[in-house]
């Protein structure tokens, strides 16, 4: 299993350099930043720079979405980290949350992830792409042939199906191994359905880690859930808490939910948290001492994922870094 790490566009360059490269060291082989241009600064200068002071950790937003920037823009951007990089940069996209909601606007449909995955990923490889209204097609003289990995981020069964039949794999922002399995094996029975090859399908958890007691973990890491929980109100709303469709078990938490406050998104500060429950804070999140990161790392691994992505935004980023570094991911690179 590899592993992760993801930080938002608050913290200072230098840490972010820093971080970019003790996690380098440490064995992580992606970093991924939040894509959410409003609530904190532009992601990709900050990725160019962490790609200047690393020369193995891959880098990408987590995640961007097709209404960010017109498609030739997104695509060239994206090939040029890419080419400058030496084939270092991957894309996690979704149908754009914080993103556009903060703007007042409204996620992309599916249709539309779909056709940008196909777009991009021909374009950044050199091929003549025509797509949306443009009334030319568009290639790009100076691309190389990358191949550029795009990681879909989903829960409902329509995400979860499109980020099988067009995703290199899938992000899924938990670390409950019961749901990681069950959406994982939505997006590889799509995948296979659809004629694909399944076998190298990246299955990406992404969630906080937190090392201390029980009371501290939870207390830093009850922000998640309530951002899971936006997602998951999408889900209700479209599909029904009670509909079958989806594990009750995801869809139940968010009965209490009040709202949320997207000027405080991702933070242990949101005023809206009331709902979230103990029990599943430690369901979502990896936390407790070295060996209960281990057990539970295991049973995500069980379940299917392939990468561990942790969101460094509890406190303690540099500790999590070097205790995963030291203790951690040694247990799950031995051969």
């Amino acid at each position: 299993m590899d592993f992760g790490i993801t930080f938002k566009g608050f913290i200072s360059p230098e840490r972010a350099r820093n971080l970019a490269k003790q996690a380098e060291e440490a064995g992580f082989t992606h970093c991924w930043f939040y894509d959410s241009h409003v609530l904190w600064r532009e992601c990709y200068p900050a990725i160019a720079m962490c790609m200047e002071h690393t020369s193995k950790i891959s880098f990408g937003p987590c995640v961007t979405h097709p209404n960010a920037r017109d498609w030739s823009q997104a695509a060239s951007l994206f090939g040029s980290l890419a080419l400058q990089s030496g084939g270092r940069f991957h894309v996690g996209l979704g149908r754009g949350d914080s993103g556009v909601r903060v703007l007042g606007k409204k996620p992309a449909n599916l249709a539309r992830v779909a056709e940008f995955t196909q777009a991009v990923k021909g374009m950044v490889r050199g091929d003549e792409v025509q797509y949306g209204e443009c009334p030319a097609p568009v290639k790009f003289p100076w691309a190389e042939g990358y191949e550029l990995p795009v990681y879909i981020g989903a829960y409902g069964p329509k995400a979860l199906a499109t980020a099988g039949e067009f995703g290199d794999g899938v992000i899924l922002q938990i670390a409950s191994p019961a749901l990681v399995k069950w959406f994982t094996d939505q997006a590889l029975a799509a995948g296979k359905e659809a004629g694909r090859d399944m076998s190298n399908y990246q299955v990406i958890a992404s969630a906080p880690a937190y090392f201390g007691t029980r009371e501290r973990c939870i207390e830093a890491t009850r922000w998640f859930p309530a951002m899971v929980g936006n997602h998951v109100a999408d889900i209700v709303e479209k599909y029904g808490a009670h509909s079958g469709l989806v594990p009750e078990s995801l869809t139940s938490y968010i009965e209490n939910r009040k709202g949320y406050d997207y000027s405080k998104h991702g933070q242990s500060d949101n005023p809206y948290l009331d709902f979230i429950t103990e029990d599943i804070v430690e369901d979502f999140c990896v936390l407790g001492g070295v060996d209960e990161h281990i057990a539970k790392l295991r049973h995500l691994e069980e379940a299917g994922t392939t990468q561990f992505n942790i969101y460094l935004d509890s406190g303690d980023e540099e500790s999590i870094v070097e205790k995963y570094g030291k203790h951690i991911i040694p247990h799950f690179n031995k051969k």
